[in-house]
């Protein structure tokens, strides 16, 4: 396993981080991603541990809070071995603060997910979206009190965009407070407007960026293909609207999976193995959440490392998966491109 520093803190992590939005299966929605108990997530772990895959991510919302505490039991006798990440503020009741970043409520929920996971400190807390009508001020203060009371290691971000991000870290660094090591963001081979401004972002302010949904939201794991039916087991084949995540034109997609395919055959590898080492020679990329709904899917992914795709397939990736810029990064790309160099 390969390990590289989250951000710009003294926090190694490993490439390939668990996510266990696939423990415990609470509703409809995550269910489409998996169904764990505590037994399956312990073997998971198992093999997470021996292949130095050390970090599992979670969320106060997985579930209803079920993925928590199946990874505290999971974890059980070995919190010492690992490092566990967690999110908060999405709704977690139906009362007006029971939501959000605000004192009231990070407070609660941090108390709670320590409960749930069974352990006294969380390595990286992450605010799992922005929270606009509380003062930044007011969230960063109240996460600088519980790192200084030791019960959360590092704190990062999920799902910013370029201007909350950088308002947060401004404000850190008036007060500081201490400071965003990482930003939880989505980023695949169909997914790159990452790379349009924070990516630039994460390598200024030096932010390790943790990415979620690696495979483009399930579409490249190999069994979307041109003139081929959807499979039945499939999040895209929920009924529910958001679980299909960002959507991807189909013509857009097959160019990439076509492209994936002629790669893989190449090396050797799967489609999702070629998709996850793309990603992991990226800039500012710390580590990519794989799930995984059995042994197989987690020992397919962890095949992912310990290789590198060359210069011209990755050259060949790059090209298939582009897009057209938006406004104002196709106008910066066009115009007095030597004083603003593009990230990539």
């Amino acid at each position: 396993m390969e390990y590289r520093q989250l951000g710009a803190s003294g926090l190694k992590v490993p490439a390939l981080t668990l996510g266990t939005g696939t423990f415990g299966g609470g509703n409809e929605f995550f269910k489409a991603w998996g169904s764990s108990d505590v037994a399956e997530a312990t073997r998971l772990v198992d093999i997470c541990l021996e292949s130095g895959l050390t970090m599992f991510d979670s969320a106060d919302v997985y579930s209803g809070g079920l993925a928590e505490e199946i990874l505290g039991q999971a974890i059980k006798g070995r919190r010492d071995k690992l490092l566990i990440s967690t999110k908060g503020s999405f709704p977690r009741g139906t009362g007006p603060n029971d939501l959000g970043s605000s004192r009231h409520h990070l407070t609660r929920a941090v108390e709670a997910s320590l409960r749930r996971l069974g352990t006294d400190y969380i390595d990286l807390y992450q605010l799992h979206g922005f929270d606009a009508l509380t003062p930044v001020e007011e969230t960063l203060a109240t996460l600088d009190g519980m790192v200084r009371a030791g019960k959360i290691r590092y704190i990062g971000c999920s799902n910013f965009s370029g201007w909350h991000l950088m308002k947060s870290l401004a404000t850190s660094e008036k007060h500081g407070f201490a400071r965003h090591v990482a930003h939880q963001a989505y980023y695949s081979l169909v997914g790159r407007d990452y790379e349009w401004e924070l990516m630039s972002l994460a390598l200024d302010q030096k932010v390790g960026t943790v990415v979620w949904s690696p495979l483009g939201w399930g579409r490249l794991t190999g069994k979307l293909r041109r003139g081929q039916p959807m499979p039945e087991v499939t999040r895209l084949q929920s009924k529910i609207a958001a679980d299909k995540g960002p959507q991807v034109p189909q013509e857009h997609l097959y160019k990439v999976v076509d492209s994936l395919d002629a790669v893989a055959k190449e090396t050797g590898k799967s489609i999702p193995q070629v998709a996850l080492n793309w990603l992991l020679q990226r800039p500012s990329v710390a580590t990519l959440i794989i799930g995984a709904r059995n042994e197989e899917q987690l020992r397919q992914n962890l095949g992912a490392i310990g290789w590198k795709l060359s210069p011209d397939q990755i050259a060949r990736l790059d090209a298939a998966s582009a897009v057209p810029l938006t406004y104002p990064y196709w106008h910066q790309r066009g115009t007095f491109l030597e004083r603003n160099p593009p990230a990539v």
